[in-house]
């Protein structure tokens, strides 16, 4: 689209980078961008401080205005904006096109692109599929890929078979989308030859136009209820993640995590045995509409089975669910044409991403966990489920509606003790005292209240584990923020304790 003179509000600079980028790359594309957001000055000083100097034409703040959204050509929608929303539906009924960052940088892109989507597991998996593509480029260990524009892949029971060689020795990777920053002003350094992996999360699909061209590869880790706050029910969640699948033809790849009840719903009939036993769906000859309004059940690509798990090798990131996620970018890596020395160099040679059970300090001979990211219950069963020895667990945060009942039981299970803190506290506290009503927890208003209970209730050789199982906006700005709290308080238990293991600020 050429951008000269279009009239473009962007709606919503947020704190991860996306509408600021996206507010910048519009005005150098010579469009007439006018910044709106409910947040005033002093909440988004880092991100106007960003577009200094930029050509802005208006920047509008603490509170939205009616005649920003009734003569644009475009509104670019902040993910954190509800469907629904009032001002949206102004621009709509005005003739505006609605888009994302994120949708914006898809029809820029000259790369094939890999989209990984999911209710948990869906950062590491990008992260995990980025490295085995890097790995591929950096030591050309591919193999042909098993599509090339203009071929359809052959449909048979064996296994999947390369077609044409591709190699990806003069390939570069590129990793964004939900994982934070925005890939849009790096559009002049790509080329076709290029990969890249991007995160989705469910709003940033659910504002995609049907038009919006598919990743070539796309991958969904699992699906259990999340965002319900956002979404409403959890039909629509459902129908936002399928998204990443719907359009997709038999030149593209699909890799479904069918150990997940609900991913393995999609998929039709069982066909290849795969990961841990687990049935990979088989797709029918056609694209299959969901009783889900805007929702389609893609069965239109080639569905790739998850990478066996004796071919998985040792990670350095601790739990089962990371070795379901390297089955899926593995399986991801495959389809783009990476061959087996690839994918295991790349899963090898992988480390957490910040705040991902994240290994922070040793203080007191206690060690220091940081799993801000988990923002829903299943994530931090999960984390519960990977630190070994005994765990004290910092939980809480603003409450989304999901279902804390699984919850109670694993920390009951696999804790010392849990201390809660935040406007869900007392909700979590109430499920743990169901299951056990004898069990260690606590109750505080602040993380600092909660982290100085578990110190006192800890001894040397315990783990002291935050993963809050809840979104983190009652007290934060963002995950981030919760987690950069949360090393600082570790750091100030660091400054009395001589023997303490603190990376350095």
């Amino acid at each position: 689209m050429d951008w000269r003179d279009q009239r473009v509000t962007v709606m919503g600079l947020g704190h991860f980078g996306g509408g600021v980028a996206a507010a910048r790359w519009l005005a150098r594309q010579g469009a007439r961008v006018t910044v709106t957001d409910l947040a005033d000055e002093q909440v988004l000083a880092d991100s106007l401080a960003e577009l200094a100097g930029e050509p802005i034409a208006a920047c509008h703040l603490g509170g939205h205005r009616e005649e920003d959204f009734r003569a644009p050509d475009c509104v670019v929608v902040n993910p954190a904006v509800r469907p629904g929303n009032p001002f949206v539906e102004i621009a709509r009924k005005a003739g505006a096109r609605i888009t994302t960052e994120i949708e914006m940088f898809i029809w820029a892109c000259p790369a094939r692109i890999v989209g990984v989507t999911g209710s948990n597991g869906k950062s590491t998996t990008a992260a995990m599929t980025a490295a085995i593509l890097r790995a591929a480029a950096e030591g050309n260990g591919v193999g042909a890929p098993l599509c090339k524009a203009g071929h359809r892949p052959k449909v048979g029971r064996g296994p999947l078979r390369p077609m044409s060689p591709d190699p990806f020795s003069q390939a570069r990777v590129w990793l964004g989308g939900n994982l934070g920053g925005s890939l849009l002003e790096r559009l002049d350094e790509m080329s076709p030859g290029d990969w890249t992996v991007l995160e989705l999360s469910s709003s940033q699909l659910w504002y995609m136009d049907r038009e919006t061209p598919m990743p070539h590869v796309a991958v969904v880790t699992n699906c259990t209820p999340n965002h319900l706050d956002w979404h409403g029910r959890f039909e629509d969640y459902v129908a936002a993640k399928q998204r990443v699948l719907a359009g997709q033809t038999p030149e593209d790849f699909a890799v479904l995590n069918t150990l997940d009840p609900e991913v393995r719903s999609w998929g039709g009939a069982c066909g290849t045995t795969a990961f841990g036993g687990a049935k990979v769906a088989r797709p029918p000859s056609a694209v299959e509409e969901s009783a889900q309004p805007g929702a389609a059940v893609p069965h239109a690509a080639r569905l790739v089975p998850l990478w066996p798990e004796g071919k998985i090798p040792e990670l350095r990131v601790p739990g089962e669910h990371n070795r379901v996620n390297a089955a899926c970018a593995a399986a991801a890596a495959f389809a783009a044409g990476c061959d087996e020395e690839a994918i295991r160099a790349g899963l090898a040679g992988f480390t957490a991403l910040p705040q991902r059970l994240e290994l922070v300090a040793v203080v007191g001979g206690r060690r220091f966990c940081n799993d801000s990211s988990a923002t829903t219950p299943e994530s931090t069963v999960a984390a519960l489920r990977s630190v070994q020895g005994r765990v004290w667990l910092l939980a809480g945060g603003r409450d989304k509606g999901l279902d804390f009942r699984p919850l109670g039981e694993a920390i009951v299970r696999w804790a010392c003790g849990a201390a809660f803190y935040g406007s869900a506290r007392d909700a979590l506290r109430s499920e743990v005292a169901a299951h056990a009503p004898g069990f260690r927890t606590t109750s505080a208003q602040t993380m600092a209240d909660a982290l100085a209970w578990c110190w006192e209730q800890s001894r040397p050789g315990d783990a002291i584990l935050l993963s809050p199982a809840c979104s983190s906006q009652d007290q934060f700005q963002n995950f981030r923020r919760r987690g950069e709290h949360f090393v600082a308080l570790v750091r100030q238990l660091a400054q009395v304790d001589k023997t303490a293991d603190c990376p350095p600020q």
